[in-house]
């Protein structure tokens, strides 16, 4: 059984820290693999370099830029991850490009989608969880955890709340793929939340995947009935 899960939110939502404790919970009774975006790939770790630590550039040649690395990530780790029946829990996919490049840099989340489509080909996730915290709390926690700044943790508050709004948005137009997690709760509490409701969307396939087997099965004894 396999599925893709995603993890989304804004600087300093704890996806990282959470994302990992998730899967080794996961891991005790799944086949699980986590990666990130972009890289997950030698190639896309290399356009990682170059749209997170580089020089500022075109707004237009960043998403591109991000799109190419989701496309490459994809062929190479997501894919053939779930054709091998894998649980693949990653750490950002087309849903941080809406929010950041189409809505708070101001490109358009509908121009923004139509390149990545390209890019993905259909492929969404089956589920993401939106770790949901303020940009000054984000913020606060970036400068607390003295960890290494991006030229995205660079960007000021203002930009910081609009991938908020952008992220909002981009929920409210898919409702049923999102779970949003209080991300202003401590660590434990957002780690168990998150794993819970992966859990129960596992079940939930689980069971729609032995509904669908049964009634194949039950299907092939009533042809065989009517021979």
């Amino acid at each position: 059984m396999s599925a893709f899960i995603t993890f989304e939110g804004p600087e300093g939502a704890g996806k990282t820290s959470v994302i990992t404790k998730v899967s080794q919970k996961l891991a005790e009774d799944f086949d699980v693999i986590t990666t990130r975006e972009p890289g997950g790939v030698p190639t896309g770790e290399e356009i990682r370099r170059v749209v997170l630590d580089g020089d500022n550039m075109d707004i237009r040649t960043e998403a591109m830029l991000f799109a190419a690395s989701r496309r490459e990530h994809l062929v190479e780790k997501v894919i053939p991850a779930l054709k091998d029946g894998k649980i693949v829990l990653c750490d950002r996919y087309i849903d941080s490009s809406l929010a950041y490049q189409g809505y708070a840099r101001g490109i358009g989340i509908e121009e923004v989608q139509t390149l990545n489509e390209f890019a993905i080909n259909g492929l969404y996730p089956d589920l993401t969880i939106y770790l949901d915290v303020s940009a000054e709390v984000g913020r606060q926690r970036i400068l607390k955890n003295n960890r290494d700044q991006n030229r995205l943790d660079q960007e000021d508050k203002a930009f910081h709340e609009k991938v908020i709004e952008g992220y909002h948005k981009v929920i409210e137009g898919n409702p049923e793929r999102f779970v949003k997690v209080n991300a202003n709760q401590n660590l434990e509490n957002v780690v168990e939340e998150a794993y819970q409701s992966i859990i129960k969307y596992l079940k939930n396939l689980w069971y729609n995947i032995k509904k669908r087997c049964y009634k194949n099965e039950d299907d092939y004894s009533d042809r065989s009935r009517s021979r």
